[in-house]
């Protein structure tokens, strides 16, 4: 039993029977949670049986579910990584298991599904809630990525985006996209798309690029990323046919940093699949030269790519965020990006907090804390410091241009 829980498995914000109101569990960090008031002797364990909504204790008659906050449709995301709602879940899950074969790809979809009706009121009897998720469980058998088992809340559509981060790959796209997720006129793609960089994704059209959107209100921007899209010969072309007014954003770190953190998820990615690594400088350093052709150098020649986009869009469309700045001191950089995005300013200081643990910011949001997934912001491997001159050397040509282009610099080697 955990002191301060109500008993419809949820924290509530002052003693019970003395005007106390409950918020999902998952919606207070550890720190709130120990400054709680809830009577612990009051407070009862929910049963798988019993009704998510339900009330074991006659004087918790307000530990409801909260309504969902003006602005954001409920169907946004379950990204933030809240494990003890995903936890109940879970538990559901199991219980439904005998109903239908769920493929391990769509298990989220189960997931999400199941922390909706826990946040929004499930059936009233344990017999509905199933025959509910049966009809749920035969949606998240397709095993398309479209948001097709979303309930689309009144007045929401799913859009097309007005704002996409084209890049660039390990330049901080994920901690961009999910800072942003923050304000309240913004709502964001869960996974990169890929549409118009990958050929057996634009075929499918732009309806089915839509169909991957999540679903906004009229007064929001919804925004895209794919990091691949900067790279991409066919990008630039693809999304100015699609929409030539589009704003774009795209976030860019030093590119000798860039080009160590690309090999550092390449790296694990091979030693979590079992597969043979190298040491960067054997793969950066080929007969005694640098090996230009390396694919992270050749990703990381900003000026070569910007020229295409330029071909197509013209500067003030395109703002690029500063990534070291991003990952030391976020607010100044999204600030920019609200000013350039034309949206009030509502992201604050107090939506971010340093964690010591992981050595870089964390989000907090709707009354939650959650920081990226911890394949970000792994250890970079100690690199020669005559290596690193090499890459410095080859670079500096390359983002002189680059500052010219853009008529701005950074503090790059």
């Amino acid at each position: 039993m955990w002191p301060g829980r109500c008993a419809c498995n949820r924290c509530c914000t002052g003693r019970l029977g003395h005007g106390a109101a409950c918020v999902a569990r998952g919606d207070t960090s550890p720190r709130q949670e120990s400054r709680l008031a809830c009577h612990p002797k009051k407070a009862v364990a929910p049963t798988l049986n019993a009704p998510l909504n339900a009330t074991a204790n006659p004087m918790e008659d307000n530990c409801k579910a909260p309504a969902p906050l003006p602005g954001k449709p409920i169907t946004r995301r379950f990204a933030s990584r809240d494990t003890s709602q995903l936890g109940r879940a879970r538990m559901l899950e199991k219980s439904i298991a005998a109903l239908a074969p769920i493929p391990s790809a769509t298990s989220s979809r189960v997931s999400s599904y199941l922390l909706l009706t826990h946040a929004h009121g499930a059936p009233s009897e344990n017999g509905a809630l199933m025959e509910t998720l049966k009809a749920q469980v035969m949606l998240f058998s397709n095993k398309s990525e479209h948001y097709s088992a979303q309930v689309r809340p009144p007045g929401t559509n799913r859009r097309i985006p007005q704002t996409i981060i084209i890049g660039v790959r390990k330049g901080g796209t994920r901690a961009l996209l999910e800072m942003l997720d923050v304000h309240p006129n913004i709502v964001v793609a869960a996974t990169e798309v890929h549409f118009f960089d990958w050929d057996e994704n634009y075929v499918k059209g732009i309806d089915w690029y839509g169909s991957l959107m999540p679903f906004s209100y009229e007064n929001q921007i919804t925004i895209e990323k794919t990091p691949g899209y900067f790279t991409s010969p066919q990008a630039p072309e693809r999304i100015h046919d699609m929409n030539s007014s589009i704003k774009l954003l795209l976030i860019l770190r030093d590119p000798t940093e860039r080009v160590i953190s690309d090999y550092t998820q390449v790296y694990y990615n091979r030693l979590e699949s079992h597969k043979p690594v190298q040491l960067f400088e054997d793969i950066v350093i080929k007969n005694g030269a640098l090996n230009t052709k390396y694919k992270a150098i050749q990703r990381s020649l900003y000026d070569i790519h910007m020229e295409k986009w330029l071909k197509h869009f013209s500067l003030d469309q395109i703002h690029i965020v500063d990534g070291n700045t991003l990952i030391k001191d976020p607010l100044p950089e999204l600030q920019k990006v609200e000013r350039f995005l034309n949206l009030p300013s509502r992201i604050m200081s107090s939506n971010f907090y340093f964690n010591q643990t992981k050595g870089f910011y964390c989000i907090r949001s709707d009354g939650r804390e959650r920081c990226l997934h911890e394949s970000k912001g792994r250890p970079h491997p100690v690199v020669n410091s005559t290596v690193l001159e090499q890459l410095y050397s080859y670079f500096r040509e390359h983002n002189a241009k680059f500052y010219k282009m853009i008529n701005h610099s950074f503090d790059w080697h």
